[in-house]
C-alpha cells in the first residue's frame, strides 16, 4: 500500500520525473502511473521503431514499465529518471533484436529507403503491379540477411537515429556510450549495408 501523504506535499503533477519516481520507490502507484502517463507514448514510439512492429511495440512498452516497479528500488536518486527508463527500452529491444535477427527477415522496406536515401537507387513502388511488390519482398528478404551481418553495437546505433529520429547525443545517453562512438556506429552500419545492398539493387533495376 502506498503511504499516505502530508496534505501539504506538492500535487503529483506539479513533481518532477525523479521525484515521482523517488516516491515510487517508496509504493506510491499513483507516482507511477503518472509517470506511465508521462512516458508511455514516447517509450512506445522508440520501441516501435526501432523494431518496426506496433504490436510487438505495444507488449515491450508494458514490460518495461513492468520492470521499471519491479526494479523501483535499484533507481538511484538524483540521476535523470528518462535517461534510465530509454535505458531499459532499449535493453528490452536488443533482446527482441536478437531474437529477430535470428529469423534474418525483419527489417521493412521503409527502413531500406532511409538508408539508401543518400545514393541514386529508386526503389519500385508496391502499388505499380505484382511484378513489382515481387522484387520488393525479394529486396527486403535481401535487407534482412544484410541486416543480420551487422553486429549488434551498430546495428541499434543505426536504427535510433535513422529510423527512430533521435538524436546523437540522445543515443548517446540510452547507449550509455560517447557521442563520437555513436557516430562512428551509425557510419559503419550505414557503410556495410550500403556495400551489400546497393551493387544488389543495382543488379535487379538492370534491364
Amino acid at each position: 500500500m502506498a503511504p499516505d501523504r502530508d496534505p501539504a506535499s506538492p500535487p503529483i503533477l506539479s513533481l518532477s520525473d525523479e521525484d515521482l519516481m523517488a516516491r515510487v520507490g517508496e509504493d506510491d502507484e499513483r507516482a507511477f502511473a503518472e509517470l506511465v502517463r508521462r512516458f508511455q507514448g514516447r517509450v512506445m514510439n522508440l520501441v516501435s521503431r526501432v523494431l518496426n512492429d506496433r504490436e510487438c511495440g505495444d507488449d515491450i512498452t508494458q514490460e518495461v514499465f513492468v520492470r521499471v516497479f519491479v526494479h523501483r528500488r535499484n533507481y538511484r536518486r538524483g540521476s535523470k529518471f528518462s535517461t534510465w527508463l530509454f535505458t531499459i527500452a532499449a535493453n528490452l529491444a536488443k533482446n527482441e533484436i536478437r531474437r529477430r535477427v535470428r529469423r534474418r527477415n525483419w527489417f521493412s522496406l521503409n527502413a531500406l529507403q532511409e538508408i539508401l536515401k543518400d545514393s541514386a537507387i529508386q526503389l519500385a513502388d508496391p502499388t505499380e503491379g505484382r511484378e513489382s511488390r515481387m522484387e520488393r519482398e525479394q529486396l527486403q528478404e535481401a535487407m534482412g540477411r544484410a541486416i543480420a551481418t551487422v553486429p549488434e553495437k551498430y546495428r541499434l546505433a543505426l536504427v535510433l537515429r535513422d529510423i527512430d529520429g533521435l538524436a546523437y547525443e540522445e543515443i548517446a545517453q540510452v547507449l550509455g556510450i560517447p557521442g563520437g562512438t555513436v557516430r562512428s556506429r551509425i557510419n559503419r552500419a550505414r557503410g556495410m549495408l550500403k556495400r551489400k545492398l546497393i551493387p544488389l539493387l543495382r543488379r535487379e533495376g538492370e534491364p
